[in-house]
């Protein structure tokens, strides 16, 4: 999938990135993605018309013509959409949003009808779902699609997990984020702090480090600055470490950030 625009809203230097829920997103014309796997699960969704949805590990499966999908995590699926303007967004399957559209799904991919696309694209844009719209965008998708409640109530935050979410926005990128670093940093135990944050923000402290990153990167890479300098900003060993995880949770590479930039793998 060629991403054409990307959200814009972390790329003016705000550091406010969003706490909840991990999630990226973007929208801009569609092309033909090869077979591919990631861990993100994501919802593609044709803003007018059809996209081809293939399941499996190679397009013998037959192809669906659908308004949208909702892909599994770490399950093979293509998608071809050129010359179709999507929406689209990756959220974190161990969230409250991904357990909710897991049970909506009884295969690798759940099929999104017009009416359904219709009610998710409304008044929507990225920047609104990467910043304080998340949280409402993800509900209304987890509603429209049928899943569980993605929360039964608003969680209450623990207030060392507060303190550990301010630090985490102030900490270099080179600092020592281990469990046992910031539990000590906010007094408290690594498995007290591992339980408290997991209540709090309802997914586990290392993929949302994971998620944090990737949105640093992000940030990064559309404003212009090189892979290099983006993997070293958003705390990444190297570009190539960048890469990996950019492939492995997207199955795209960090430069089809980049405005007009390449294809997903």
């Amino acid at each position: 999938m060629k991403l054409a625009s990307v959200p814009t809203a972390l790329a003016e230097g705000d550091p406010e990135l969003p706490t909840w829920p991990p999630l990226l997103a973007t929208r801009g014309f569609g092309s033909k993605s090869a077979t591919h796997m990631h861990h993100a699960m994501h919802i593609v969704l044709a803003l007018e018309g059809t996209l081809t949805v293939f399941s499996g590990k190679t397009k013998d499966s037959a192809p669906i013509r659908a308004a949208g999908v909702l892909t599994a995590p770490d399950e093979p699926h293509a998608i071809e959409a050129e010359g179709v303007e999507v929406l689209l967004v990756f959220l974190e399957p161990e969230s409250d949003v991904g357990a909710a559209l897991r049970t909506v799904l009884s295969g690798p991919v759940r099929i999104v009808s017009a009416e359904e696309r219709d009610q998710l694209v409304a008044d929507t844009d990225p920047m609104s779902i990467m910043q304080s719209g998340g949280v409402a965008w993800t509900d209304r998708a987890a509603s429209v699609l049928g899943g569980a409640p993605a929360r039964e109530a608003p969680r209450p935050m623990h207030p060392r997990v507060r303190k550990v979410l301010k630090l985490l926005r102030t900490m270099p990128s080179d600092s020592d984020t281990s469990l046992e670093a910031l539990a000590e940093a906010v007094s408290l135990s690594p498995s007290r702090l591992m339980h408290a944050f997991s209540e709090s923000i309802g997914v586990p402290l290392r993929p949302y480090l994971a998620w944090l990153k990737l949105q640093r990167a992000a940030a990064a890479i559309v404003t212009g600055m090189p892979l290099a300098q983006a993997a070293h900003a958003a705390g990444f060993a190297d570009a190539a470490h960048m890469t990996r995880t950019f492939r492995r949770m997207f199955g795209m590479s960090p430069s089809a950030l980049v405005r007009g930039g390449a294809t997903a793998e």
